[in-house]
């Protein structure tokens, strides 16, 4: 009776623990790094542009934006495996729902959306969950430009919560067991009449900004972190114009995640043509193994100012690094 009852404490233990359904990073194999880029029109004209194929393409979406649907038809058109960046913002700047909303169940409607869409992709989904959260111009910061605390709705607390709820119905499986998991941290349960969802291939990405800005030790990228067992890859986004190579060392060793792959959620030129900057990353890429994805980000139309065509120097340097054999 003592090792039933042991075994029974030991399963009801790992029913919390572990995830609802399997977490997978979808990561490439070892040695090599997936590339890839962000824009409005698909990969075909970038990928003509540097010379070789992306493996992912990503696309921005509003949170609760159902009819998203060439976020995934842009990356089937060339054969890259979708990532979507969700954000709670709209391109009018409008705050779609909190973090708190969030972590309620009152954005459930669009979690069970897109796991279920997701599922029907068959292969990797990458889901950029609330990028820069660190960062006050995204509304599911914790801060304001100022320094200010944007109130319980947007608080830390909050956001590691909406992420845990957000990860355990993105992955899927038995409905009885996310609710589980999700009594263990005092939150709702998941709004649906359904006992199981789908278990689609997904992948789930934390990308902080280096430092907070504001830079407050209260909107450092650990306070947003949600653990281990919510998420499958962690990384940053790295721009020309601010290439800060030793904060990027330090949060790589950091002893939380240094573990994990990294990826480059955002990766640009930016200001001046620069194909040193462009040989210096693509150094630490192959110094740092753990890297396993970088996504070059266009910008939302033709006149961004991270378009390849106004660096043609460094568009050299980056079609050059490409055509190592660790890129796919």
């Amino acid at each position: 009776m003592r090792v039933l009852v042991a075994l029974l404490n030991l399963a009801w233990a790992v029913l919390l623990v572990a995830p609802s359904a399997s977490a997978q990073p979808y990561a490439p194999p070892a040695g090599k790094v997936l590339t890839g880029v962000t824009n409005r029109e698909g990969a075909a004209a970038f990928d003509r542009q540097v010379g070789h194929r992306s493996a992912v393409f990503q696309s921005f979406v509003a949170y609760g934006y159902t009819g998203a649907e060439w976020a995934f038809s842009r990356a089937a058109a060339t054969g890259a495996r979708p990532m979507i960046h969700v954000t709670t913002r709209e391109a009018d700047g409008h705050e779609v729902i909190t973090p708190r909303g969030i972590a309620r169940g009152r954005g459930d409607a669009y979690l069970l959306w897109l796991n279920a869409r997701a599922a029907r992709v068959g292969g990797p989904v990458y889901v950029r969950l609330f990028a820069e959260m660190n960062g006050y111009w995204n509304p599911y910061c914790a801060f304001d430009a100022a320094g200010r605390a944007r109130g319980a709705a947007h608080s830390t607390r909050a956001f590691r919560a909406a992420w845990r709820r957000a990860a355990l119905i993105l992955r899927g499986g038995d409905v009885q067991a996310i609710d589980a998991r999700l009594a263990r941290w005092q939150l709702p349960r998941v709004r649906t009449s359904a006992t199981a969802l789908p278990a689609p291939r997904i992948a789930l990405l934390w990308v902080p900004q280096l430092t907070g800005s504001p830079n407050l030790p209260a909107n450092a990228p650990r306070a947003y972190w949600p653990g281990r067992a919510y998420l499958d890859w962690v990384g940053t986004d790295f721009y020309g114009k601010f290439p800060n190579f030793s904060g990027l060392e330090r949060f790589a060793a950091d002893r939380r995640w240094r573990a994990l792959p990294f990826v480059f959620g955002e990766w640009a030129l930016w200001g001046r043509d620069d194909p040193r900057f462009v040989h210096r990353l693509f150094g630490w890429v192959r110094s740092h193994r753990q890297v396993r994805m970088l996504v070059y980000n266009e910008g939302g139309d033709s006149g961004s100012p991270f378009r390849l065509r106004r660096y043609p120097r460094a568009l050299a340097a980056l079609r050059a690094e490409l055509r190592a054999a660790a890129f796919r």
